[in-house]
């Protein structure tokens, strides 16, 4: 029988997923139902130690004989103090020490119980990874707890071996042993780059047998090499992305998840995900529900992001290049495997089934007219950025205005999506106007400029940055959050209503301004713009109504449902 702490049953099942076969423990209470575990499991071999200064370094020790992990288990408070000067020498050595630290629950910490200090990351830089376990209460909380134990371990003995830490707290009763077996827990591989590696041979054979292959672009730099291959994958997979990546294939999928929500047809069972996030939430919880397995592509390792909750493998390429050359073999693994030309019937439909409802969400996307609204400013824009000759570096702000890029933009995007936060898009996108001489077009909304002004206090400006300032006196996307407006607080507080505009900013830097509000004059005012030449920045300040932007949006998408959806 195994413990009934679940965090702890977790650990359990991974430590033997992931090869360790030995494991050096010391006395406690705490950790009496990891070491019982350990010693209960029958696959790791434990080995008594009582001090744990010399624990650490037996481990140490073992770990260096055997070129394999080792753990060593100690209880709470200061038990784990002891372990630090073998962690520290096991890091400089290259060792692969698995530390694992029984914990008092966090509410405890600092409150005068015994044997309660606070553990995480008490070992600091001399373990690659420290994490600490939920005690789940719920699935995700479980999935947490799994992609935990899941990370430290494949850390520990990714390219140079080295110490991590997983510290485990465990709530009273500590000794309850009701568990009659260990679950059957996923655990996902990380395959490190090797010299000139452009292949993995089990995402290969993954991708060429799948019945249902995706793959699934997040924010990468733009990489011709990556764009090139898109091509080629939508031939054997349905192949999706945002402008902020370098894939900008079927882009119209957020509409497509909106209109056919809960339709397992268009589900994967294969996901391959390359680069970092995308904007659409929907596509997150679409992938979360169809619980594919998972290839996540990437150029370094050092994180192991689980972006569908059902990761399998993570495949290192070593740089920008090598993922290129990965996604063109899983090309030619198709290829090989005879699927182009004589594709499997349920791929074929697959596939079939995504371009059908993507050519009518890029058709509504192309025919919708929207009313004057911050969505017309931005279709207008980019109909004029696509007749523009030569490039124009565009730079879109968080929240409302880059999902707008999202429906419009047939160009790469930039944009601050790494923690997308509003402050700074302006001041990113003036940074890149000094460093080029190229146009830089700048689409943000009015509380990221109003927060960022400061971006136009700048001597070093030039002619080469544009502006185009959405204004509808709030945080605009806050009027599209359902049921938000039961809230009186709403408009005044959480959507930041105001009467600020941006005439004054502008004259005070010596840039020239521009406004609009109706819809001939945002279009001249966009051709403006775009065309006058200049010495100084120009801006121009499209102003809206928030409730007349939020019904261009309802009315985009009930016309997508309309067309597309079920029922």
């Amino acid at each position: 029988m195994f413990s009934s702490k679940e965090n702890v049953n977790i650990l359990t099942s991974l430590l033997i997923e992931h090869g360790v076969e030995a494991a050096v423990v010391c006395p406690g209470s705490r950790n009496a139902p990891i070491v019982h575990n350990l010693n209960e499991c029958g696959s790791i071999r434990c080995t008594p130690v009582t001090d744990e200064r010399s624990a650490g370094f037996v481990a140490m020790g073992m770990a260096e004989a055997t070129r394999k992990p080792v753990a060593v288990c100690v209880t709470s408070g200061s038990a784990l103090l002891n372990l630090a000067p073998a962690v520290a020498e096991a890091c400089y050595q290259h060792l692969p020490l698995v530390v694992i630290s029984a914990d008092r629950p966090a509410a405890w910490i600092d409150q005068f119980d015994g044997q309660t200090l606070p553990q995480a990351d008490a070992l600091g830089r001399f373990v690659r990874k420290a994490v600490t376990l939920p005690e789940p209460a719920n699935a995700t909380e479980r999935w947490h707890c799994n992609r935990l134990v899941n990370e430290a371990l494949c850390l520990c003995t990714h390219r140079q071996p080295a110490p991590v830490h997983i510290n485990v707290p465990i709530s009273e009763p500590l000794f309850e042993f009701t568990a009659e077996a260990l679950p059957a827990e996923r655990a996902f591989r990380l395959m490190p780059a090797s010299g000139g590696q452009v292949h993995c041979a089990s995402l290969e054979a993954a991708f060429a047998t799948a019945a249902r292959p995706m793959v699934v672009f997040g924010q990468t730099a733009e990489d011709a090499a990556v764009a090139a291959t898109v091509d080629r994958l939508s031939h054997h997979a349905v192949v999706i992305g945002e402008p902020l990546s370098a894939c900008r294939g079927a882009m119209h999928f957020d509409e497509v998840l909106h209109a056919t929500r809960g339709d397992t047809q268009l589900w994967p069972d294969l996901v391959v995900y390359v680069g970092d996030t995308v904007v659409s939430k929907r596509l997150r919880h679409f992938l979360r529900q169809a619980e594919a397995p998972t290839y996540v592509i990437t150029a370094n390792a050092s994180k192991l992001p689980d972006p569908t909750m059902w990761l399998t493998v993570t495949v290192e390429c070593g740089s920008p290049g090598g993922i290129a050359a990965l996604l063109s073999s899983l090309a030619d693994a198709c290829d090989e495997a005879g699927s182009c030309g004589h594709m499997p019937p349920e791929r074929s439909a697959f596939i079939d089934y995504w371009r059908q409802a993507l050519t009518a969400a890029d058709r509504n996307a192309a025919d919708y007219e929207p009313p004057y609204s911050q969505m017309a400013a931005v279709k207008y824009l980019e109909e004029q950025l696509d007749d523009l000759p030569g490039n124009v570096h565009v730079h879109y702000a968080n929240s409302s205005a880059v999902r707008l890029a999202n429906i419009y933009s047939n160009h790469y995007v930039w944009c601050n999506r790494g923690v997308n936060g509003i402050e700074g898009s302006l001041s990113t996108a003036a940074g890149f106007s000094i460093a080029t001489n190229g146009l830089v077009l700048g689409v943000v909304g009015d509380l990221s400029f109003f927060y960022d002004q400061n971006a136009l206090w700048n001597s070093s400006l030039r002619g080469n940055l544009r502006i185009v300032l959405l204004n509808n006196h709030c945080g605009g996307i806050f009027h599209l959050l359902r049921e938000l407006e039961q809230s009186a607080a709403r408009d005044t507080i959480v959507a930041a209503h105001h009467k600020t505009n941006a005439q004054g900013i502008c004259s005070q830097n010596d840039v020239g301004y521009l406004r609009a509000a109706n819809m001939q004059e945002m279009q001249l005012g966009i051709i403006t713009l775009l065309t006058r030449e200049s010495a100084r920045p120009m801006l121009l300040e499209v102003f809206t109504d928030a409730e007349d932007d939020k019904r261009a949006m309802q009315e985009y998408y009930a016309r997508l449902s309309a067309t597309i959806g079920k029922g």
